[in-house]
């Protein structure tokens, strides 16, 4: 059986390596960008304790590399900037394990040392239903130079991002939904004395920073601001004196750690990327061909609860163990692979999806960031952050949750 991926980022890199292990399987992962050339990738993430367990479960090994190159996410502590504390939470309290605080740049380092048959420097052409088989899908890409074709696939799996070619060109644009927030990131040398460390944000008004401590030594900053949804981003949020004035307190007196990201926001301009918080529509399988979404492929979210990358390596874990399961049991049919990962995936990302967007609210235009925050420590919300982080679907999903032969979830 011939499995393409595109894409060796966090879900790319997970299948390539679960399935090149599967008897029968010819596995190749195409990445656009040159060997060990991780340049884009150039700030850090936090990744959720939902995705370190779903890995766990599913490739040990894997998971104790990355933690090896991460610091533990065990914190979420929301103050403003003028140093009142209004949420501080050991994720001890909400989940089974800790998470992880790694910089980007490391973590495709250590998915794509342990993921095998990855073509580096891999442009893509074009690519289709095969003219023989309209089920399977054809590829065609450029390497050094070299024109390069494959057809006759019988699963095309897209991980290539949130503007995702292979969704283009198979199942057409997505829908977007513009949330009304811009945001920034950076990462910087940690030359705050101690003063950053875990998981913390910090809001003057709606305007948000949030930042922490990744290896070896360093701190990703980020900033929200709200914006028009669909508005262009104003070329005055990168003015240093517009950046200060959006979180400096009205008394003009910020705390130590605000002080320190305001500075370091401000000196670092000229290295800070800016996006617009958006959203897509959930599509796993393409109706007609044999093409799976996974990850922002799949989804693109808000990064309110940092579930991007978290749920793209649920997605790997879920996905890889549920083909695997059937090509054990004989069941080499992937129509109905899609069919259960799609029924498998759904409601856990359409939740996940509704509640990173609802934890928005404290970054909206006219938002009171105190009486949000304090939501945030009611009973309703703290049972939804335990399913977020506890209720992770078994990369192996049990017989009896699944029906691979009709593609649907038992009820």
């Amino acid at each position: 059986m011939r499995i393409v991926i595109v894409g060796a980022g966090v879900a790319g890199c997970i299948m390539a390596r679960a399935l090149a292990r599967l008897p029968g399987m010819e596995v190749i992962c195409l990445e656009r960008v040159a060997r060990d050339d991780h340049s884009e990738s150039g700030t850090g993430l936090n990744v959720g304790p939902n995705a370190v367990q779903a890995l766990q479960a599913h490739d040990a090994e894997l998971a104790a590399a990355i933690t090896k190159a991460s610091f533990p996410w065990q914190s979420w502590k929301v103050s403003l900037t003028g140093g009142r504390t209004l949420f501080d939470l050991p994720l001890a309290h909400v989940a089974n394990n800790d998470g992880w605080r790694i910089r980007w740049s490391e973590l495709y380092r250590v998915l794509r040392e342990m993921a095998p048959n990855i073509a580096y420097d891999c442009a893509i052409t074009d690519a289709g239903p095969s003219p023989r088989n309209p089920a399977q899908s054809f590829i065609a890409w450029t390497q050094n130079g070299t024109q390069k074709r494959l057809d006759g696939i019988d699963l095309l799996i897209a991980t290539d991002g949130r503007y995702s070619q292979m969704r283009r060109m198979f199942s057409g644009e997505p829908a977007i939904r513009h949330v009304g927030v811009a945001i920034s990131r950076v990462l910087v040398p940690d030359t705050s004395g101690g003063l950053i460390d875990d998981y913390a944000q910090w809001f003057n008004g709606p305007n948000r920073l949030l930042a922490f401590r990744v290896p070896p030594a360093h701190v990703y900053v980020a900033s929200a601001f709200p914006i028009a949804p669909g508005a262009p981003l104003p070329d005055h949020f990168k003015d240093p004196d517009f950046l200060r004035d959006a979180f400096t307190p009205p008394d003009g007196t910020p705390g130590d750690q605000a002080r320190w990201l305001i500075d370091t926001i401000c000196a670092h301009v000229p290295d800070t990327h800016w996006a617009r918080m958006q959203e897509h529509e959930v599509l796993y399988a393409d109706p007609a061909c044999n093409v799976l979404y996974l990850g922002d492929a799949a989804h693109g979210m808000v990064p309110t609860l940092g579930q991007g990358a978290t749920q793209a390596i649920e997605d790997a874990a879920f996905a890889a163990g549920l083909i695997a399961r059937a090509a054990a049991e004989g069941r080499r049919n992937p129509r109905q692979w899609l069919q259960a990962i799609e029924a498998g995936r759904r409601e856990r990302m359409h939740f996940v999806m509704e509640f990173s967007l609802a934890a928005t609210d404290t970054m909206l235009a006219g938002a009171d960031p105190v009486a949000g925050t304090l939501h945030k420590t009611r009973p309703d919300f703290m049972a939804k952050l335990r399913r977020l982080y506890r209720d992770v679907q078994r990369p192996d999903a049990e017989p009896n949750d699944i029906d691979l032969s009709a593609g649907r979830l038992i009820a």
